[in-house]
């Protein structure tokens, strides 16, 4: 064999080999997948210390196919009134049912300065709290989806205001 020859034979197997491997990588995908919709439900605090705290934020993931959908893990940052707050990842594997949802709680890290400029909008009396959540969902058979939604939410009633003091009814003396 020349070495022309051994070349293009080369060449053909390693494009054999390369169409395969893309073939093989597309197979779990199907056409005309939709993203789908992360949206904030619920931010509890976990742990801290002065400098770092935690918070367990739960997402809800709203998946519109036909075909359930196996998160392997994600990524995301979470704004709050227009100013990065917390971001955070999580490796914990969860299967969103077809045309349905699931909730997924995951670990946001935030630092005292992020706190502090949402403890100023706050005492500001706002009584709703924009938000965004954007990232990645890591899917093992579709590679991935990126998110970016955004919402609000309503602060409870008195949160943030300083505690009402009803007078002191009168005291009788004798």
């Amino acid at each position: 064999m020349t070495n022309a020859a051994a070349r293009r034979r080369f060449a053909g197997l390693l494009a054999t080999g390369l169409g395969l491997t893309v073939l093989g990588g597309c197979a779990g995908l199907q056409l005309g997948m939709k993203k789908p919709e992360v949206a904030v439900v619920d931010i509890r605090p976990l742990d801290g210390t002065l400098l770092e705290q935690r918070f367990v934020l739960t997402l809800r993931v709203t998946n519109p196919n036909t075909s359930e959908i196996a998160i392997e893990g994600l990524n995301f940052r979470l704004d709050l009134n227009g100013q990065q707050f917390a971001t955070g990842v999580s490796n914990k594997p969860v299967v969103i049912p077809r045309l349905g949802d699931g909730l997924v709680d995951v670990t946001a890290t935030t630092g005292l300065a992020s706190l502090m400029r949402q403890f100023r909008e706050l005492a500001k009396g706002r009584d709703r709290v924009d938000y965004r959540v954007r990232g990645r969902l890591v899917t093992g058979n579709f590679g991935g989806f990126d998110f970016d939604e955004s919402g609000e939410v309503g602060m409870p009633k008195g949160f943030g205001e300083s505690p009402r003091r009803e007078p002191a009814p009168p005291v009788e003396k004798f």
